[in-house]
C-alpha cells in the first residue's frame, strides 16, 4: 500500500487540501478599511494585530473536511483499482463543486459591500484546489500503471 506511488499523491492531496482550514482563499478590505480574510471556516477581520471571526461558515467548513479526508480513505481502496479510480473521479468532482460554493461565498460576501472578486483578492487557499486536482491526476495515472503491469504479469504466467 505505502510502496505505490498513487499512496504518495493520495497524501498529498490530503495535505493540499488541508491547507484550505490554514489559508485563506479570498482577501480584502472592507468600506470602514479593515483587512478581512475568507477561510472555508469563516470571515475574519483584523483588529490590532489580532484575527477575530466575524461570521462562521459551519457548513463549508465541513464539506472542506468530507474533501479533505475522502484521499485517506481512497488510499485504503488499494485492492480494488477501478473503483479507487472511480473515488478519485469523484473526489474531482467534489473538489470543484467546493471551488463553485467557496467562488459564490466570496462573491456574496464581496457584493454586500460593492466589491468585485478581483485577482487582487484572490489569496492562497483558491490556488489550492487546482493542485489537489493535479495530485490526483497524478494518482490516477500510478494506478493505470499497476494495471497495466499486473495485465502483463498475467499474460505471461
Amino acid at each position: 500500500m505505502i510502496q505505490r506511488i498513487q499512496t504518495l499523491w493520495l497524501l498529498a492531496a490530503a495535505v493540499i487540501l488541508l491547507g484550505l482550514f490554514v489559508f485563506p482563499y479570498v482577501s480584502f478590505i472592507d468600506l470602514v478599511g479593515l483587512g478581512k480574510q475568507i477561510y472555508v471556516t469563516g470571515i475574519y477581520s483584523s483588529n490590532n494585530n489580532e484575527s477575530v471571526r466575524e461570521s462562521a461558515s459551519i457548513a463549508l467548513a465541513i464539506y472542506a473536511g468530507i474533501v479533505t479526508i475522502v484521499p485517506l480513505l481512497i488510499v485504503f481502496q488499494y485492492k480494488n483499482r477501478k473503483r479507487q479510480v472511480l473515488f478519485i473521479i469523484v473526489e474531482i468532482v467534489l473538489i470543484v463543486l467546493l471551488g463553485i460554493w467557496m467562488w459564490s461565498a466570496a462573491h456574496t460576501t464581496l457584493d454586500v459591500i460593492s466589491q468585485k472578486l478581483q485577482a487582487g483578492n484572490i489569496g492562497v487557499g483558491f490556488f489550492l484546489l487546482p493542485v489537489a486536482i493535479i495530485f490526483l491526476g497524478m494518482a490516477i495515472g500510478g494506478i493505470r500503471r499497476d494495471e497495466k503491469l499486473i495485465k502483463s504479469a498475467d499474460r505471461l504466467r
